[in-house]
């Protein structure tokens, strides 16, 4: 952290207020003034690099403005990382969560800053050998196989969320927070999402679903072995197939669309196992079913141009931090037409 960002207020964390915070109600944690930064990738809740000068940690908060009703929950992602330790689900340390608005204008908690790297370029991905890259792919459907696996009520989340009916509830809530963000007229949106609330699937078994798992949400050592995975914030119990047909269109879905900010340097044509052979290897790992995954991958698709068009509706309003959020609105419209092409009409 050079002086300068150390010494400069970050946009959406007061330090101060959170420093006077923390002394009151966690003596002990902190040893002297903060310092902190916005670490820059994310697309949605803010993270914070912050220290004492002899400790760091990583805090975490909603974005600024606009934001959709269950879509950035600071309680959900403390409590599934919390309950995850100790797992073989590789996890950062969590330390409290304050729900409390007035300390610092959101809910936020606050946890480990596990030494690693995000991968969220082509530079930092072109960067791997062909071996490496390999290793990472199935090491990523690994880790996720291993999530899936573990018994919800084993590590307390057997209340963690209602499994039935959950497809046919995504498919609503999604919808919602589409109507919630939707300012422009958005082609195909209407069908697609007319399509999956048609064909929801029976279901396959309950588990813990992270609801956003991609490579840039995990962090690699020079091993490229996963150090931790992140970004919880739409964790539940569920059908484990959404997490795979999601990771299907971050790995696959955005090749070739250009000013693409948020699925970098990944999939095969940089050199990475296709998203078949990563799904081979889960089935390997697994007793999930993956043969009927074409509705969750369409889904994954409405999901996700959702998600963008929630961003894109902040950034049009000046209430987003960081960068590269002037392409993603872009976006929206060609994963619409992605997701109708994986869902028949009849």
């Amino acid at each position: 952290m050079s002086d300068e960002t150390a010494t400069s207020q970050p946009p959406g964390l007061d330090l101060g207020a959170l420093r006077s915070y923390l002394e009151r109600d966690h003596p002990g944690l902190i040893d002297g003034e903060l310092h902190g930064e916005l670490i820059q990738g994310g697309r949605s809740n803010l993270t914070y690099a912050i220290g004492d000068g002899k400790n760091s940690w990583v805090l975490r908060r909603p974005p600024l403005g606009h934001v959709l009703a269950t879509a950035h929950d600071m309680s959900r992602e403390y409590r599934v990382m919390s309950a995850l330790a100790g797992t073989d689900v590789p996890v950062p340390g969590t330390y409290l969560l304050c729900e409390d608005e007035q300390v610092i204008g959101a809910p936020f908690f606050i946890m480990d800053l596990v030494s690693g790297q995000a991968c969220r370029s082509e530079e930092q991905t072109r960067a791997l050998s062909s071996g490496q890259r390999r290793d990472l792919a199935m090491h990523l459907v690994e880790v996720l196989a291993r999530l899936h696996a573990v018994a919800p009520e084993s590590v307390g989340l057997g209340d963690f969320g209602k499994p039935e009916g959950f497809l046919r509830r995504q498919v609503r809530r999604w919808s919602k927070q589409l109507d919630a963000s939707q300012q422009r007229e958005l082609r195909g949106v209407t069908e697609l999402r007319d399509r999956l609330a048609a064909r929801v699937p029976t279901g396959g078994p309950t588990a813990i679903v992270h609801g956003d798992y991609r490579l840039d949400n995990v962090l690699i050592d020079e091993d490229c072995a996963i150090r931790a995975v992140l970004d919880w914030e739409m964790a539940t119990l569920g059908d484990p197939l959404t997490d795979l047909g999601l990771l299907v269109v971050y790995w696959e879905g955005f090749n070739g669309i250009a000013d693409n900010p948020i699925a970098k340097g990944v999939g095969p044509e940089f050199g990475f196992p296709s998203a078949r052979e990563m799904l081979r290897h889960y089935a390997e790992l697994s007793s999930v079913d993956t043969s009927e995954l074409d509705w969750y991958v369409a889904f994954g698709f409405f999901k996700i141009a959702v998600i963008l068009e929630g961003i894109h509706y902040r950034f049009t309003q000046r209430q987003t931090v960081g960068e590269g959020f002037e392409h993603v609105g872009a976006l929206v419209e060609p994963l619409i037409e992605q997701g109708l092409t994986n869902i028949s009409e009849k």
